[in-house]
């Protein structure tokens, strides 16, 4: 069985193990067989590099609640269709003098990863703590990322990429300029722009040019994620313009093993309450400022030196 754990009490408050001991606990005591465990809270937020190779998933960048129902009502304040733009410095001519304050309902989805690995890893309690909490967490991250951005499948996350209505902002030939214009456009709208998301070439074009002193000392954080094109950068008031709705029930991780075969389960039900659409912009970079991708060599035999 490897290296036994030190714990065998249940501790789903993880004040003394990590969500990959937690399992492996459960596993030791259901050996060959379907071990689960509950713990409290998020799993996505138990990557133990975080806190020294920081890179924030999308759900970093919001304000979080934890809901005990499966649907919570919020207000969203939404655009006057008929708002005119005007370059008026008093309250009346701001966006927010015009907006609407309506009661909506958010309601709960899964959103899960399911790795399968060798069932040799779950004999090894220590092993398979160590891929749960290194791997199978930043998976995790990665669908939560995608669902944020882009929509659960059955509705009940919309998407910040799909918000109705997202003004869709054109950049112009400076990469960094077209950046802090889009963001005095949401502050334009009332908000205060507090974060970005980007694809990883954008990020490190900017650190190539030696932007990330600027952007932090404007509070910005970034997110950069696959799961958002190239040539996009979406910005916005995250933390005051959407909630992200945690369920109380906390995350669940499965571990289910069939002879040689096994499968990872992890994840949770978490919502998205939309107050603010209007505090979001996608930024549509030139196409001379969109990063591209490094030429990767086709693999071939290795050269053996005479």
């Amino acid at each position: 069985m490897g290296v036994p754990l030190r714990y065998l009490v249940d501790d789903p408050e993880l004040t003394s193990r990590t969500p990959g001991e937690e399992l492996a606990v459960a596993a030791c005591r259901s050996p060959g067989g379907t071990a689960s465990v509950v713990v409290r809270g998020a799993i996505a937020r138990h990557f133990p590099l975080a806190a020294t190779r920081p890179r924030p998933p999308v759900r970093d960048l919001l304000k979080a609640a934890t809901i005990a129902d499966e649907s919570v009502c919020f207000v969203a304040e939404l655009p006057a269709a008929s708002h005119p733009v005007t370059r008026d410095t008093e309250y009346a001519a701001t966006p927010e003098a015009h907006q609407r304050p309506t009661a909506v309902k958010a309601a709960l989805t899964e959103v899960r990863v399911r790795v399968p690995v060798p069932a040799q890893i779950c004999r090894d309690p220590a092993l398979l703590a160590r891929f749960v909490d290194h791997r199978v967490i930043v998976r995790l991250c990665t669908v939560e990322n995608d669902v944020l951005l882009h929509g659960s499948p059955d509705g009940a996350i919309t998407g910040l990429l799909r918000l109705p209505g997202l003004r869709r902002l054109r950049g112009g030939g400076d990469l960094l300029d077209s950046i802090m214009a889009a963001a005095a456009d949401v502050e334009d709208q009332g908000g205060s722009c507090d974060a970005l998301v980007m694809h990883p070439r954008t990020y490190w074009r900017l650190v190539g040019l030696g932007a990330l002193p600027t952007v932090d000392a404007a509070g910005l954080r970034i997110t950069r994620t696959r799961m958002i094109a190239p040539d996009q950068v979406l910005l916005g008031d995250f933390r005051a313009g959407v909630t992200l709705l945690d369920g109380g029930a906390g995350g669940t991780l499965t571990l289910r093993t069939d002879g040689d075969l096994a499968e990872i389960e992890a994840g949770g039900r978490i919502g998205l309450a939309v107050h603010l659409p209007q505090h979001f912009a996608l930024l549509v970079l030139a196409p001379e400022t969109v990063p591209p991708a490094i030429e990767v060599e086709p693999a071939g035999e290795a050269v053996v030196p005479s």
